[in-house]
């Protein structure tokens, strides 16, 4: 959520006003206060639930019968040690044996400030942190205690150190859960930042099943971020240039005194893109992402015409553009993918069909590891190709000690492409696409 000083100064205001004495009253003044759209409400709701449950220690066990509580339990109990004071300086011992929950649950909260607590972030520091604050609750000291009772040999010795046992097992289990629910409020958001980085650095074709929702959610977040970086501003100011023409037109009605003056500007076009996919089995997984992050840029980009091959080559533009990207690319691979990839039969139904529309503005995009099986590779058209767009970019997935082995035919293309590049991460495909929206501007 994004809070303003202003508002986080309001919800200072309005706990003070309210206290924390009715939950509902609370959680609705600044839930009215800090949330203002739907998602935010969401987070909110989760963030207030996660930060003031208090259930373990502050919920008791049924009541137990004067037969059944411990003679030890009736009096104030032997000092526990130094250990950390709970209500009226005593010790951990004691608050355990009287069961005093509401003191419990202060020096645990007390306990995890002095840890630290809210600078927790992985799911591996959960029994550091736990460790940390029954040590600071004065655990040892009752550890110590319990092992004195149990070396007595006395019944009533054994007893309590039985009983205080079980009510120490009772406490850390209560110090877990509090550490635990800290870590998905306070690592939340780190934990899914490093998951995205590690999603963003990884091969495409190596990602699992259960991580494409998520990479596609990362695919339209990053075209967005460009998108906002590159679409709004069409024109940029060349500072310092004056344009003296149009200055003088401008002041005609003062006598050409120049009192507005006109500076000269660049008009930032849009780059117009024929993306041609592999989507030949080796190279399918990231065929799907460069389309999808394509059409995530509309904003950005402007006529967009997308071609998928493999032994043939055709125009799917139409079809990502009606339909839902992962139906349509879905329906192309279903259509044309997965098959053996020939490069130099599709280029040339690339120049049979579609080369007449390539233009000095256009910036063509292959994707493919170059590997056509043997067949002609058909490097003459793709040199015409060159002389007619503005540039050839060309994104192989394959690492750079692959290229030219065995019937890799990429060193062959590689004279009549403005820039070959290694592309097999959405960090890679992240790259390439920046380069062309800067190239443009």
């Amino acid at each position: 959520m994004r809070v303003s000083a202003a508002e986080g100064i309001d919800a200072a205001r309005a706990v003070k006003m309210i206290g924390y004495a009715d939950r509902d009253i609370l959680k609705d003044s600044l839930g009215l206060i800090l949330a203002k759209t739907p998602e935010e409400k969401a987070a909110y709701e989760e963030a207030f639930e996660l930060y003031f449950k208090r259930d373990d220690l502050g919920a008791q066990d049924e009541a137990e019968s004067d037969e059944q509580k411990r003679p030890w339990q009736q009096q104030q109990g032997q000092q526990g040690g130094e250990g950390m004071g709970g209500s009226g300086g005593q010790s951990l011992g004691q608050l355990l044996e009287q069961d005093d929950r509401a003191a419990l649950a202060t020096a645990m909260e007390q306990a995890a400030r002095e840890s630290g607590i809210e600078n927790i972030r992985f799911f591996t520091q959960k029994n550091l942190y736990a460790r940390r604050i029954l040590d600071r609750m004065g655990l040892r000291q009752v550890e110590r205690d319990m092992e004195a009772l149990r070396q007595s040999g006395t019944p009533e010795g054994l007893g309590r150190a039985q009983f205080l046992e079980g009510r120490v097992d009772q406490l850390r289990d209560s110090v877990r859960d509090f550490v635990e629910r800290n870590l998905i409020l306070f690592a939340k958001g780190e934990t899914e930042k490093f998951r995205e980085e590690l999603l963003k650095s990884a091969r495409l074709s190596n990602l699992e099943r259960r991580d494409l929702d998520r990479m596609r959610v990362l695919v339209r977040q990053m075209a967005k971020k460009l998108a906002a970086r590159y679409a709004k501003t069409r024109r940029r100011r060349l500072r310092g240039q004056l344009d003296i023409r149009r200055t003088m037109r401008r002041n005609m009605g003062w006598g050409g005194i120049p009192f507005i003056t006109v500076w000269k500007q660049k008009r930032i076009e849009k780059p117009r893109v024929m993306v041609l996919c592999d989507v030949s089995g080796s190279v399918a997984p990231m065929s799907q992402f460069l389309l999808m992050f394509l059409y995530a840029l509309n904003e950005a980009l402007s006529d967009i015409r997308s071609f998928a091959f493999a032994g043939s080559l055709i125009e799917v533009s139409e079809i990502l553009e009606k339909e839902p990207v992962e139906q349509a690319i879905t329906k192309i691979m279903e259509t044309i993918g997965f098959g053996s990839s020939n490069f130099g039969n599709s280029f040339a139904d690339f120049e049979d069909g579609w080369m007449q529309y390539v233009t000095p503005k256009t910036t063509i995009i292959i994707l493919g590891d170059a590997r056509g099986n043997r067949t002609d590779p058909r490097t003459e058209i793709v040199s015409r190709m060159s002389q007619r767009s503005k540039r050839i970019i060309w994104l192989n997935p394959e690492y750079k000690s692959a290229w030219g082995t065995g019937d890799s035919d990429m060193y062959r293309y590689a004279p009549f492409c403005n820039l070959v590049t290694v592309c097999n991460t959405l960090r890679h495909l992240e790259r390439a696409i920046t380069d062309i929206l800067e190239d443009a501007v």
